[in-house]
């Protein structure tokens, strides 16, 4: 009793029992339980999970021991609601609450709010780091995140074959997408080395560049069996695909480093396989729609066009009609141009006068030119020069084709050339005589 009176506690505890030395076992039970929510702060425990027990109001029940020793494990409805996983016998753990006393029962326990693997806390140290450095440098980035094709005729698998992930999105393709072919490449995806492997199997997915989206699948499982995807080694090998990479990792709320450095993460296997693969049904639909915006739009193209067919109708008129007004705006002007014209008749009379003038005048001219031309001709040919020749004379020329005139110029011993009234000789003369006057 002295070293419980000597508790910074115990005097509230007095006074709240009314000064009295004798407790009853609820005042000391309430007064354990006061003492253990000022004294213990919240903490970590590490332990193995024993006889749990989820109770219909939903609040989890179980023993947290060690070698040595146990103890009671509480975590009520809101928390474990909220918890990432259920926890099985044999489990080891690591559980954040308080200290507290069941009053009831007089039995110690421990209040949890937050449960994790054992060793989740230097893994999920590890996880921050590794998170912090690939962000920095950029594998994070929206704008380098590839989508998934729209039609996809090809599609790899990185997961294990005998993994539980592989019959489920082997049977969500052949449901959704029955054309759609599939590539296994198989790996390890638990284990030391599994990261090795993975990374292994995405690098070849991507060298072969067979197909037109990769999916990286695992099922669900503790943080330990999902390790592998939070490995640098296989970040950076979705990274380094050439293939746009889609993540279905454990459920929905797992989430690894491969999920962030993927271009699409799925929150499971299945729903990897449903992006993947666009069921029958939404095409049809997607059709439908498709057919019904085309009908719509051929509809209205339709009416303009037959709108706009009317209005040039309405604007054209008949070639029969166009004719038949051009000719009457023709005797129209006819009629004007024939009211503005003078008589012509006078004017036809002189015409015709003068025309008979102009043919007598002409033809007195051309019988007086043809005169002249007659007396001309007779006058050139008694000078023409052949006729001289007739008479019996010749015209003599030089070497050089120079007519001779006096005998002095003719040339002795060469040759000369006569011309006669029917031809031409060439004669050598021996000698010239001069005639005196």
């Amino acid at each position: 009793m002295d070293s419980f009176a000597t508790s910074p506690v115990f005097p509230d505890l007095v006074a709240a029992a009314g000064n009295r030395e004798v407790l009853t076992v609820s005042e000391l039970n309430e007064a354990l339980a006061l003492m253990l929510d000022k004294e213990f702060p919240l903490l970590w425990v590490a332990g193995e999970v024993s006889g749990f027990t989820r109770a219909a109001s939903g609040h989890w029940y179980f023993t947290l021991k060690d070698d040595d020793s146990q103890i009671r494990v509480v975590m009520f409805r809101g928390r474990a609601r909220l918890a990432s996983f259920t926890p099985k016998h044999g489990d080891h753990i690591e559980v954040r609450g308080t200290l507290g006393m069941y009053q009831p029962r007089g039995e110690l326990q421990l209040n949890v709010d937050t449960i994790r693997h054992a060793g989740a806390g230097n893994r999920y140290e590890a996880f921050l780091r590794l998170k912090a450095k690939l962000e920095s440098e950029g594998l994070f980035r929206a704008d380098r995140k590839r989508a998934i094709p729209v039609f996809v005729e090809t599609v790899g698998i990185v997961t294990s074959p005998q993994a539980a992930a592989l019959r489920d999105v082997l049977t969500t393709l052949a449901r959704r997408a029955p054309h759609v072919r599939i590539i296994l490449y198989p790996t390890l995806v638990q284990g030391a080395d599994a990261h090795e492997k993975i990374a292994e199997a995405i690098a070849l997915a991507s060298g072969r560049a067979e197909c037109d989206a990769l999916l990286v699948c695992r099922g669900g499982g503790s943080i330990e069996d999902l390790w592998s995807f939070n490995e640098e080694t296989v970040a950076r090998a979705i990274a380094a695909c050439s293939l746009p990479v889609i993540s279905g990792i454990g459920h929905e709320t797992d989430f690894t480093i491969a999920d962030f450095v993927a271009d699409v993460r799925a929150p499971t296997p299945t729903a990897a396989a449903e992006l993947v693969s666009r069921s029958r049904n939404d095409w049809l639909e997607g059709l439908s729609i498709l057919a019904m915006r085309m009908a719509r739009t051929m509809e209205r193209r339709i009416n303009q066009s037959t709108q706009h067919t009317d209005m040039l109708l309405r604007r054209l008129v008949s070639p029969k009609a166009y004719i038949h007004q051009e000719r009457q705006q023709l005797n129209t002007f006819e009629a004007r141009m024939r009211a503005k014209l003078p008589d012509s008749s006078i004017l036809n009379y002189q015409l015709s006068g003068l025309r008979e003038q102009l043919r007598m005048v002409a033809s007195a001219s051309l019988g007086s030119k043809r005169q002249h031309i007659r007396v001309l001709s007779t006058q050139l040919e008694l000078l023409n020069p052949q006729r001289i020749l007739d008479r019996g004379y010749a015209i003599m020329q030089n070497e050089r084709g120079q007519i001779v005139r006096s005998p002095a110029d003719i040339p002795v011993k060469r040759p000369m050339m006569v011309r006669l009234a029917k031809g031409s000789a060439e004669v050598v003369v021996d000698s010239v005589q001069q005639v005196l006057p």
